[in-house]
């Protein structure tokens, strides 16, 4: 019952979320990604009014739990406005429905041919792109699995695949949502934090809105997290497989667990030792062989190896440390090393990535956390390409830590958007110094000031 009482409580915090809503419709139905204006004036007003609903009404779990639902919900009859890629996703969905390998196959080597193998080929393959429709897809088993339910639920209904790829994502973030904060009261941290992820605007907006399935690997990632803790190691070893098998990131933290199973001791107090730590390798690598086994042939190898090799060696956008070397490759050479330099950041990351191993403390489970997200920020901070969505999983793991810098980075990213205002989608670099001056202010202050020195902020709300 509504009483006087009431409304003074909720009065605040519902305007908030109904300007929200109006916010998000627009951006949902009335926005094109080339109007960067409107982009960054509706982006940063949902910026504000997330900040001002955690700010002052984070303790309401059950209402931000709803506006969060709501919020998705708006987005659920939009075509994607920002990202061209889950035309794509239905292409190899219907691909799968007509029992063809969506690895072995470019769109553009049926369209070029005159051949339409799918229904609505060539609308589907104008709407992906020719940069799109010239590779050969690089999307795990389990994407594509979601995208023939996709194509079997919605036949040829372009909205009707979006509606069923949202109905996966959003579910994902719920699970999400289930399993951080059974993770966040296991590391007596407070539970509210887990809002900072799902009422994020950039999570709603890239996930629900672009259509972009990290988080489906991120709900995996933190439900094998938390079996992890609880002792479970084998069922967490199973559910990371599939995180690994939806977007291939995860793999880069696998070194991480070492001094976990080395030193963690089981509810009977024994180690859970080098034995049991090659047992949740060989899982892990289980799971994925035989969700990759119905694809597996030696021309999928080489198309899929080809394919993730081109992040390294052939896109360039939105990076940081990489522009520096372009630069300087310019300066020296006279045209772009990319080919060279890209050679190099596998090398860099995995000496990152055995140095986080046996160097830090990983023992406990926010120490292992705040590895992880260390060693995927240094990878993009190195790496040629990163698209906004690709934040999701730092953004995801900061929330058990006391990093700041993802939180700020998933509102400053908006301005890598701003290459689309242009007809030839050339990058502004004074506009990307900005994203990544700020990034990495916030950064050098998480490790040099902020998170040393507090740790016990780990259980503030």
């Amino acid at each position: 019952m509504l009483n006087k009482t009431n409304f003074k409580i909720y009065k605040t915090p519902v305007l908030y979320a109904l300007l929200s809503i109006l916010l998000y419709s627009l951006f949902a139905y009335d926005l094109v990604r080339t109007d960067f204006s409107k982009l960054l004036l509706l982006y940063s007003g949902l910026f504000f009014l997330f900040y001002k609903l955690m700010q002052n009404h984070k303790v309401n779990f059950n209402l931000l739990l709803i506006f969060a639902a709501i919020f998705r919900i708006t987005f659920l009859f939009a075509i994607p406005n920002l990202s061209q890629d889950f035309y794509r996703f239905i292409w190899d969905g219907r691909l799968l429905m007509e029992g063809l390998n969506p690895y072995l196959y470019t769109p553009e080597s049926f369209i070029q041919n005159n051949q339409f193998p799918i229904a609505q080929a060539q609308e589907l393959y104008q709407g992906m792109g020719t940069l799109n429709g010239s590779h050969f897809t690089n999307y795990p088993p389990i994407k594509q699995f979601i995208f023939a339910v996709a194509a079997f639920i919605s036949g040829k209904s372009i909205i009707g695949s979006a509606i069923v790829f949202r109905v996966f994502i959003i579910a994902a973030d719920f699970g999400t949502l289930y399993f951080g904060k059974k993770l966040l009261e296991k590391l007596n941290i407070s539970v509210n934090k887990i809002f900072w992820y799902i009422l994020n605007p950039f999570i709603i907006i890239e996930l629900t809105g672009s259509l972009h399935f990290e988080g489906v690997m991120v709900f995996f990632l933190v439900w094998s997290l938390y079996v992890l803790y609880v002792g479970k190691w084998k069922l967490a070893a199973a559910i990371f497989g599939l995180s690994v098998s939806t977007k291939l990131i995860p793999l880069l933290l696998l070194p991480l667990f070492f001094q976990w199973f080395i030193n963690r001791k089981d509810s009977n107090s024994k180690p859970f030792g080098f034995k049991n730590l090659i047992g949740f390798y060989s899982i892990v690598a289980i799971i994925i062989i035989l969700l990759f086994a119905p694809f597996f042939s030696s021309e999928f190898l080489n198309n899929y190896s080809k394919t993730v090799g081109l992040w390294f060696s052939n896109f360039e956008f939105n990076a940081s440390i990489y522009y520096i070397a372009r630069e300087i490759g310019y300066l020296l050479t006279g045209y772009n090393q990319i080919g060279i330099i890209g050679k190099f950041i596998p090398v860099i990351v995995i000496l990152f990535a055995i140095a986080f191993t046996f160097i830090r403390n990983n023992r406990t489970m926010p120490n292992l956390i705040c590895s992880m997200v260390l060693l995927i920020a240094i990878y993009y901070f190195v790496s040629t390409t990163i698209h906004p969505w690709y934040l999701t999983t730092l953004l995801a793991l900061s929330i058990f830590t006391n990093y700041k810098f993802p939180l700020i980075w998933s509102f400053a990213i908006v301005l890598s958007y701003f290459a689309y205002a242009n007809s030839d989608y050339s990058e502004n670099l004074w506009i990307i110094g900005l994203e990544y001056l700020l990034v990495y202010v916030v950064f050098a202050w998480d490790i040099f000031f902020q998170v040393p020195n507090s740790q016990k902020s780990l259980v503030d709300s």
